[in-house]
């Protein structure tokens, strides 16, 4: 059955169709209530054993002992209660803690399978029952109910009830982040039809109007047929600052396939070739490289090649390729059994304070960002990195010679390393583009900018975000790239183009970090309000939000067959998504400290992630591929099972005292990570 929020008002109209037929209805309004007090206090001498008072206030009141129906001690507790409110305004603040004391001790009082489910409700109803209380000046009783039911929500709603503590008062409310959020947008919980009939027919029951109004109006209860879900499935989904992912908002239609490759002939390597003095073999048809004829055929999941504009692949484009499908030749397998060779780059002396690393898609350049405004590219190969020769001496070049971008660069500026400056604030990502031309990076200072690696200057100061820019990333076909920063938008740039032509809005927080999928289509973004959103690059929408992660998303990685999406962040968890059908595949644990690196290999088979625990850790993907449920319906929540077996964990490896901020595999499935030398007093190397 489709996803759809059960409305309350409908059992609020039924209350007072039932209050309608109630004897006294000829009576005045206040006589009822009157009268229903009086019996309620009644029942409360009566249980405490009060003949003389209760004998004196029936002969007063001329109430007969019919009128008064034994009743259990906890409904003569609420029916007292609830009298008492009718003395009361709507809007007591008193009457706050008792109605979220007797929603706990109903919930309490279920069976085991409604009391999971329904126990995720007590959060959200108690954000809105303080906010209520402190929009209408009750600070007292704000404080008093904030501090006695604080303690009891989970522990990862902790950091922001730590900041929903500094609202004391009605002016605090304005321009609150976390406030606002709570106000704009509604807290999803994916429930079982018989749980949420377990609750609509209590609250119906006991009349508690205040708790029907918060649910009708600050809840989205999405009510699903099937058994309710375990303690386990509602963990693996929940902890993001709204709740969960609604199922609607993932059922559109997502083109994760791969775009189909341009036919490319191969010529003929050198060894190929006959030596002199013998016969010459008959000329053949050029070679194709199996790999490349596989990845040629069309993918039924892939979207069409014109869905966007991509750049057209010129001539360097093409032998760029073909370098790369002969690498991928010799590469080697890795797996379980064949756990990857790893190599470890270590920036040394690195007082400045490295925010990021990134390498090349070649492996042969390192990059390193820097917090005081500078950039560094290394190279990792036996070439050394040279600067373009001046404009007089370019014009003697002969243009027409079949060497002319080696003629091009001056050899007497071959060095190890360049440094590139311009940014006037901590430089947080800095990412190469596919044919390693230029570089973009983004700062603290609000600006995104385009580096030429051939000249070594910067070309572009791209100016669109209000607020330091967190991460940015290139485009795999070139021409774009995606940056997102503290002012919750996602921008799409072109080189081309200086300012974004898609803006991508709909995070309750800071965007910490984004990745491209590999066919371009779509661009992925984690936040600070522990939510992954999967956006079309065509329209703009989101079409895919995943819920699950308990911290900040710090990074992202695509599958290399775009079907899967890995995470991780603050909560040291490790997420596996299956992009086609938005559901959580895999929890991934072992790290102990925030994880900023992620990394499929070339073939996909293996996942390695890295962070501020010093380590880099491999998880077997293929594992978790063979155990998945082909035939459970993804449509019911209760029916999904998910994978956080320790024996995903192919192994571990610490380093001395560096904490791993980039992970890479080579064309051939080298594994190559990088972080900074840390001294013991240093902080987080990443963005605070």
């Amino acid at each position: 059955m489709a996803g759809n929020e059960v409305p309350f008002s409908d059992s609020l109209k039924t209350q007072a169709n039932m209050q309608q037929s109630l004897p006294f209805q000829n009576v005045p309004k206040a006589d009822v209530s009157d009268k229903q007090t009086l019996l309620a206090v009644l029942q409360f001498l009566k249980k405490n054993n009060l003949k003389g008072t209760e004998e004196l206030l029936k002969r007063e009141a001329s109430i007969k002992d019919d009128d008064v129906r034994p009743q259990t001690s906890s409904q003569s507790e609420t029916d007292v209660s609830h009298a008492l409110a009718a003395y009361k305004s709507a809007d007591d603040p008193s009457l706050f803690t008792d109605y979220y004391t007797d929603l706990k001790t109903f919930i309490e009082s279920c069976l085991d399978a409604h009391k999971v489910e329904l126990s995720v409700i007590l959060y959200p109803v108690f954000i809105h029952m303080y906010l209520e209380m402190v929009y209408n000046e009750h600070e007292s009783y704000a404080i008093l109910f904030f501090r006695r039911f604080s303690k009891e929500q989970e522990d990862f709603y902790q950091e922001d009830l730590q900041k929903l503590a500094t609202v004391t008062k009605k002016e605090h409310m304005k321009g609150n982040e976390l406030m606002e959020s709570f106000k704009a947008s509604k807290f999803v919980i994916k429930m079982s039809r018989d749980s949420y009939n377990h609750l609509k027919r209590y609250l119906q029951e006991n009349k508690m109007k205040p708790l029907l109004n918060i649910i009708q109006e600050h809840l989205f209860i999405d009510v699903f047929d099937g058994v309710p879900r375990t303690k386990q499935q509602i963990d693996a989904t929940s902890g993001a600052l709204l709740g969960e992912s609604e199922r609607d908002a993932n059922k559109v239609k997502v083109f994760y396939g791969l775009l189909k490759e341009p036919d490319i002939n191969m010529p003929l390597e050198e060894e190929d070739e006959p030596p002199e003095g013998e016969d010459k073999p008959k000329k053949k048809k050029p070679k194709k490289d199996p790999l490349m004829m596989k990845k040629s055929k069309n993918d039924p999941h892939a979207p069409a090649f014109n869905r966007i504009p991509l750049p057209e692949m010129k001539d360097q484009d093409k032998m760029e390729k073909i370098t790369a499908y002969r690498e991928a030749l010799k590469r080697v397998k890795v797996g379980r059994d064949n756990p990857p060779t790893i190599c470890f780059y270590t920036v040394l002396n690195s007082y400045q304070g490295v925010t990021s690393i990134d390498m090349s898609e070649d492996s042969s350049l390192l990059c390193a960002g820097f917090a005081d405004s500078t950039i560094r590219v290394f190279t990792t190969s036996s070439h050394k990195l040279r600067s373009m020769k001046t404009a007089a001496e370019l014009d003697n070049i002969d243009r027409d010679a079949d060497d002319v971008l080696e003629r091009m660069m001056d050899d007497r500026s071959a060095t190890d390393s360049k440094l590139l400056t311009g940014h006037s604030g901590p430089v947080y990502a800095a990412r190469f583009s596919r044919d390693r031309k230029y570089l973009v990076s983004c700062s603290e200072d609000g600006t995104v900018r385009l580096w030429s690696l051939l000249t070594w200057t910067n070309l572009v100061c791209y100016k669109g975000h209000n607020h330091p820019v967190w991460d940015v990333e290139f485009s795999p076909y070139g021409h774009y790239f995606v940056s997102v920063g503290h002012d919750r938008t996602a921008r799409l740039w072109a080189t081309d183009h200086h300012v974004p032509i898609r803006i991508f809005s709909g995070h309750l927080s800071d965007m910490d970090c984004v990745k491209f999928h590999p066919n371009s289509n779509y661009i992925a973004t984690g936040s600070n309000d522990r939510f992954i959103r999967l956006w079309d690059i065509l329209n703009g929408n989101c079409v895919r939000l995943f819920s699950g992660h308990k911290g900040s998303v710090q990074a992202l990685c695509f599958s290399p067959d775009g079907r899967f999406l890995a995470s991780s962040g603050v909560d040291s968890v490790v997420l596996l998504w299956d992009i086609a059908t938005g559901g959580l595949m895999a929890q991934m644990k072992g790290h102990t400290d925030t994880v900023y690196s992620l990394c499929f290999s070339r073939d996909g088979g293996v996942l390695a992630s890295g962070g501020l625990d010093n380590s880099v850790k491999l998880w077997d993907v293929i594992k978790v591929l063979q155990e998945v449920d082909t035939d459970a319906d993804t449509s019911i929540p209760s029916s999904v099972h998910v994978n956080d077996s320790t024996g995903l964990l192919i192994g571990s490896w610490a380093t001395k005292a560096t904490p791993v901020l980039c992970i890479h595999f080579t064309r051939k499935n080298l594994m190559i990570a990088s972080g900074p030398a840390a001294l013991t007093e240093e902080k987080s190397p990443h963005k605070t």
